[in-house]
C-alpha cells in the first residue's frame, strides 16, 4: 500500500541522494501511480496518467484518448477467437501494432486510447485530429500488492533513466576537459576510475606506458568520450592523448588560460618526451617562458602528473624554416632547406647531430609530426650522407588528419566572415 503523505519527503531525499531535480522524481513517482492504477482498475489498452499536489497532497488520474477518424486509424473486424489471444497480454498488442507501423499500415483502432471525432466534438466542439482528450477517473489511493509491486518497478526504471541521463548531459559537457577521480579497480589492462557521479574507464591504449596505478590513489585524466549505449553512461578517459597536454598547461600557465599564450600544434610520445609549439598573442609576452615558468615550475608541474615525461616547450614561427629549426631543439641548426612538397633538409654541426636525431630518432621524429614536415638531418661537414634514424615524415593518417584539422580552421573563419 502507498502512503501519499511520505511521497513529499521521499522526493526530496531521493532528488539530494541522487543529484535529480525534484520535478524529475516527482515526474517518475506520478507515471508509478498511474501504472498501479491502471494494474488495479483500468484495461490493459488504456493509458491512464496521474497527478500529485505535493502542496496539498491532491491526486488525480485520468485516461487519455487520442482523436482520430478513418483516415488516420483501421478499424478491423475480428474474431473471438482473435480477441481471446490478443487479452493474452497488452504486449502482444503493442507488438502488433508495431509490425504494423513497419509495414506501411494505419494503427489499429483501439476504443479504450482512441475516439473518433464526432464523439470527441459532442464532448469538445472543438476537438481535432491528433489531439488528446483527457477523461477524469475516480481517485483510489489503496492498491494491491501486485499494482503497488509494479509502481515499484516502474518507479526504479524511471529514476535509473533519469539519472542516467542527468549523468550524460553533465559529462558531456565535460569532454575535451581534465577530471579528478579515484583508482577503483582493474580488469584485463583496463583502470576503472570513480569520478563520483559516474564510473570512468581508462583503456590500456589510452594509459600511459610504463605508469602504475594504485587503488585508491587520486589522479587527473582527461575526458575523452560519454559512451552512451550502455546501461550507465561510462565516460572514457585518458592520460596518452596529446590535449591532454594542453589542458594541463592551461590550468598550470594563466596565459593559456586567458588566451595570451597559445598552444599551436603538441607531438606526443606518452611516457616518454613531448614537444609543444607556443605563441604569444600580446607584444612583450614570451611564450617559452610563460610556459616554463620561474625555474621550470610551470613545466615540472606538469612532467610530474605524466610520471616525469620530458616536456620540449618551443616557439611557433609562421616561417616554415624557423619553424623546423626551433623544433629540433635542444639541437642548434644551422642551416634549413625547404623543397616545395614540405620536406626539409637540416643541416647541424657534427656535435649537434645525435642531439637532433635523438635516441632512436626521437627528436627528430617528434619535430616532423609537431611541423607536418618530412624532416632530413644532415651533418654540417657530410651533407650528402644520410644520416641513420635522420629522417622522419608524418604518417599518411596523421597528415589526413592534419588536412581536414586545415579545411575545418578555413570552413570556421569563412563562417565567421559571413
Amino acid at each position: 500500500m502507498l502512503n501519499l503523505k511520505e511521497l513529499k519527503k521521499a522526493v526530496e531525499q531521493i532528488s539530494q541522494e541522487k543529484g535529480l531535480d525534484p520535478a524529475k522524481v516527482l515526474e517518475a513517482m506520478e507515471i508509478s501511480l498511474a501504472a498501479a492504477y491502471k494494474k488495479e482498475y483500468c484495461k490493459k489498452g488504456e493509458i491512464t496518467k496521474a497527478k500529485l499536489d505535493l502542496k496539498t497532497g491532491a491526486l488525480k488520474f485520468w485516461k487519455v484518448k487520442t482523436v482520430v477518424d478513418d483516415t488516420t486509424v483501421r478499424i478491423v473486424e475480428e474474431s473471438s477467437d482473435a480477441k481471446a489471444m490478443e487479452d493474452k497480454g497488452e504486449k502482444q498488442v503493442i507488438t502488433k501494432e508495431f509490425l504494423a507501423e513497419e509495414e506501411g499500415l494505419l494503427p489499429r483502432y483501439n476504443p479504450d486510447r482512441h475516439i473518433f471525432l464526432e464523439e470527441a466534438k459532442t464532448i469538445k466542439p472543438d476537438a481535432q485530429l491528433g489531439e488528446e482528450l483527457v477523461f477524469p477517473l475516480e481517485v483510489h489511493d489503496d492498491f494491491g500488492r501486485i499494482a503497488a509491486q509494479t509502481a515499484k518497478q516502474v518507479i526504479l526504471q524511471r529514476l535509473r533513466e533519469a539519472e542516467r541521463n542527468s549523468i550524460l548531459d553533465e559529462y558531456k559537457n565535460k569532454e575535451g576537459e581534465i577530471v579528478s577521480g579515484v583508482i577503483q579497480r582493474f580488469d584485463r589492462g583496463n583502470v576503472y576510475v570513480d569520478l563520483g557521479r559516474a564510473t570512468g574507464i581508462l583503456f590500456q591504449n589510452e594509459s600511459i606506458p610504463g605508469e602504475r596505478y594504485s587503488a585508491n590513489s587520486r589522479m587527473r585524466f582527461y575526458v575523452l568520450a560519454v559512451q552512451e549505449e550502455s546501461r550507465l553512461p561510462g565516460v572514457i578517459l585518458s592520460r596518452s592523448h596529446p590535449k591532454f597536454i594542453s589542458q594541463l598547461f592551461e590550468l598550470e600557465v594563466p596565459e593559456i588560460a586567458d588566451g595570451t599564450v597559445e598552444i599551436k600544434s603538441i607531438a606526443r610520445e606518452p611516457g616518454s618526451r613531448t614537444k609543444i609549439a607556443v605563441i604569444s598573442n600580446a607584444e612583450g609576452i614570451d611564450p617559452v617562458g610563460s610556459c616554463v615558468g620561474q625555474r621550470g615550475t610551470r613545466v615540472m608541474a606538469v612532467s610530474n602528473e605524466l610520471a616525469g615525461e620530458k616536456i620540449d616547450i618551443i616557439e611557433w614561427s609562421e616561417d616554415s624554416a624557423k619553424f623546423i629549426a626551433n623544433s629540433l631543439s635542444p639541437a642548434k641548426v644551422t642551416k634549413v632547406e625547404i623543397s616545395p612538397r614540405r620536406e626539409a633538409k637540416v643541416f647541424v654541426p657534427d656535435d649537434q647531430l645525435s642531439l637532433a636525431i635523438g635516441k632512436g630518432g626521437q627528436n627528430v621524429r617528434l619535430a616532423a609530426k609537431l611541423t607536418s614536415w618530412k624532416i632530413d638531418v644532415r651533418s654540417q661537414v657530410n651533407p650528402d650522407e644520410v644520416q641513420e634514424g635522420g629522417v622522419a615524415a608524418i604518417a599518411e593518417n596523421e597528415e589526413a588528419a592534419a588536412e581536414l584539422k586545415d579545411v575545418g580552421k578555413e570552413d570556421k573563419k569563412g563562417e565567421a566572415k559571413e
